[in-house]
């Protein structure tokens, strides 16, 4: 497990609060901005950072990520440059975890050794895949654990006590518990019906458990934190990062739309209460 994301979520433990998990599109709407928004995030409250990479057939991701994305790609950004946005933020910000988020077909076409080397060099704590099963853990996810890299797995409603021990065997960070099925933005989680589903999981597993897909203000955030070790936003901060957009190009208010978000559900995380002790 990479060692940022162990404290991260020890620190969060004795705090007794969930983490709030920002997702964002690396190179949306530029690089410039994108850059921006990406230091912005842990001073307005995010614990964590998922930066998206993006990619043309993003199987798993809703309209607004989707179109996350394509602002990205259009832009230019390339995995490279994202490495190299990751490298940067890392002069300023050396303990907020960052975990690269996507599909195997860039790091393939990129090479597994040479994106292993170079992501752990710019200060990559860990992988979301989406499209690895376990079944193909030889492919990235052993290489990238010998790497130092935390190997982030997906759970989901559909994950049952059957198939979760092949899922947990070498997750290692965090689980990632998909709260609907269906892509991202899709729909709004039941926080009861999560509950259940988390404490299976942590029933199986001593990793934290960090819930996302649905969660898009700081009701459902408080909602869904009271169960979670973590609460997971993306596609309402990708839409923040749209709104703010004139002919779609970033504006004086973009980083800042994002970071009002952010502070909103930094703070419905925090007024979490009657966790238990670490």
């Amino acid at each position: 497990m990479s060692e940022r994301i162990e404290r991260r979520f020890e620190r969060l433990a004795a705090e007794r609060r969930p983490g709030l998990v920002t997702f964002v599109m690396a190179g949306d709407p530029d690089a410039k901005t994108s850059l921006a928004i990406l230091e912005a995030l842990p001073a307005a409250g995010a614990d964590i950072v998922e930066l998206g990479m993006p990619f043309t057939d993003p199987m798993a991701d809703g309209p607004a990520i989707q179109a996350a994305g394509l602002r990205a790609l259009k832009s230019g950004q390339t995995l490279r440059a994202t490495l190299k946005m990751v490298a940067a933020f890392r002069q300023e910000n050396a303990d907020t975890p960052i975990i690269l988020m996507g599909y195997y077909n860039p790091i393939y076409s990129y090479g597994v050794a040479p994106f292993l080397r170079d992501a752990k060099a710019a200060g990559v704590d860990g992988l979301i895949v989406v499209d690895l099963p376990p079944e193909e853990d030889d492919e990235l996810c052993l290489p990238s654990l010998r790497a130092g890299l935390s190997f982030i797995r997906l759970a989901t409603p559909t994950t049952d006590d059957v198939r979760l021990p092949a899922v947990l065997a070498n997750t290692s960070g965090f689980v990632y518990y998909v709260s609907i099925t269906g892509v991202t933005g899709s729909a709004t989680p039941d926080p009861a019906v999560v509950g259940k589903a988390v404490a299976r999981i942590k029933r199986h597993t001593a990793l934290p458990v960090a819930v996302g897909f649905g969660v898009k203000d700081a009701a459902s955030a408080a909602a869904i934190g009271s169960a979670a070790d973590g609460v997971v936003v993306g596609s309402a901060l990708v839409e923040a990062v749209r709104g703010s957009l004139e002919d779609g190009k970033a504006t004086q208010a973009t980083v800042g739309s994002v970071g009002k978000l952010v502070e909103t559900l930094a703070r419905a995380c925090a007024s979490v209460g009657d966790r238990p002790a670490a």
